[in-house]
């Protein structure tokens, strides 16, 4: 009797560990932890710097957050699709200088320099597309090409000058607050499109067969991300408002996440990076679809170009300068994998919270600007290792 209680016991312990692992097999255990370690980082440096925590500065840095996260959206793709970006750091500093002449020396309007400087970014994405795609010349000699001639055109087109933004109407892209109003409603939607998102995602799975997921998993993840929002939004309107650049990061967030998760093009840009040969075999157009991540790249830059100019109300020969590092480090901690095939937005934008979280609050601390680099770099790495260790673990290496 009690070697059979023994063995039930045992038996019981297993069942247990294998439905622990169930669990952990359906939540995205990355981007859980990555949410933990923005927990720690900001409690850390709450502890250490009274101003951290408070709202204004929590304001500051999502808005600083913002141009970071616009460009990691983008570099996603790319890396996703088994290349690299080494020019957007440029081309936000080129396309940023593109606007503030379109806006100062030409006195054009805002909505001509927002659409001239989107067509620049566009173009230059699409030139350095089709170098990589259809020209076969790797992405990383094309765009640390590209890197060098954009800084360089830079500072030709402005003379090496600083060009001020006197248009108030430009201004406001990077500066201007959402009323507290319209953020509690934010929320509400957001909220609401949770529980759509949960619901819908459930009877998907049943009508086709799939496994289900817990209820109360479900929940546990829908009170979280809950909670996160209307904390939020509560902080955001304690200063001033949801500040306007964070409204692009969500639409971009959702837009792209779409496009990665439930168009045929980003299932194909997936496929490209997980193995290239056999999407060929399948049909795929791979030029065309490479081609077309780095225009939305350039894409991208132009439009982190004018949240960045807008903010700092002028364009400068030094802007943009070591950002396609921060982007692509954004997207490696966030669990975007450097050999292709896997990587998410979501994970990309907490990626750059982690980076910006970091220089915020060492910037605090009046740390020199070389711990933020030791920091930053050894994150990054680390990063990189992770994954690698994890993707041997599941190889059985």
């Amino acid at each position: 009797m009690e070697m059979q209680a023994k063995i039930e016991t045992n038996e019981n312990t297993i069942s247990k560990g294998n439905a622990l692992k169930h669990l952990l097999g359906k939540m995205d255990v990355r981007a859980y932890t990555m949410v933990a370690a923005v927990i720690l980082i900001w409690l850390l440096f709450g502890m250490l710097n009274d101003t951290f925590l408070t709202a204004r500065n929590l304001s500051n840095l999502f808005t600083q957050m913002s141009v970071t996260a616009i460009l990691a959206i983008g570099m996603v793709l790319v890396i996703v699709s088994g290349h690299i970006d080494l020019s957007v750091g440029s081309l936000v500093g080129l396309t940023g200088g593109v606007a503030a002449i379109m806006s100062n020396w030409m006195g054009m309007p805002t909505s001509a320099v927002i659409l001239g400087t989107l067509i620049v970014g566009l173009l230059l994405g699409m030139l350095q597309g089709w170098l990589v795609a259809y020209q076969a010349i790797p992405a990383f000699i094309v765009t640390l090409g590209g890197m060098m001639a954009f800084r360089g055109a830079l500072m030709g087109i402005t003379k090496s000058t600083t060009i001020s933004i006197s248009d108030p109407s430009f201004a406001l892209l990077g500066n201007a607050y959402f009323a507290k109003g319209f953020g509690l409603i934010m929320a509400a939607i957001a909220i609401a499109f949770l529980i759509y998102s949960m619901w819908t995602n459930r009877k998907s799975r049943q009508k086709y067969g799939f496994e289900i997921p817990s209820f109360s998993l479900d929940i546990g993840k829908l009170v979280f991300f809950s909670l996160l929002i209307i904390v939020f939004v509560l902080v955001m309107n304690s200063y001033k408002g949801i500040p306007f650049p964070i409204i692009f990061v969500i639409l971009l967030a959702i837009l792209f996440t779409f496009l990665a998760k439930k168009t045929r093009f980003g299932r194909h840009v997936y496929a490209i990076g997980g193995n290239v040969d056999a999407a060929r075999l399948s049909g795929i157009n791979i030029r065309w679809k490479t081609m077309m991540v780095f225009v939305l790249s350039g894409l991208l830059a132009s439009i982190a170009a004018l949240v960045l100019t807008s903010r700092l109300s002028s364009a400068t020969i030094t802007a943009g300068q070591m950002y396609e590092l921060d982007a692509i480090a954004a997207c490696v901690i966030g669990g975007t994998s450097l050999i292709g095939g896997s990587g998410t937005i979501v994970g990309a934008i907490i990626g750059a919270l982690v980076m910006t979280s970091l220089d915020n609050g060492m910037s605090l601390m009046g740390l020199e600007s070389f711990w933020q680099y030791v920091a930053k770099g050894t994150i990054l790495v680390f990063a990189v290792w992770l994954d690698i260790t994890s993707r041997r673990k599941k190889a059985g290496k």
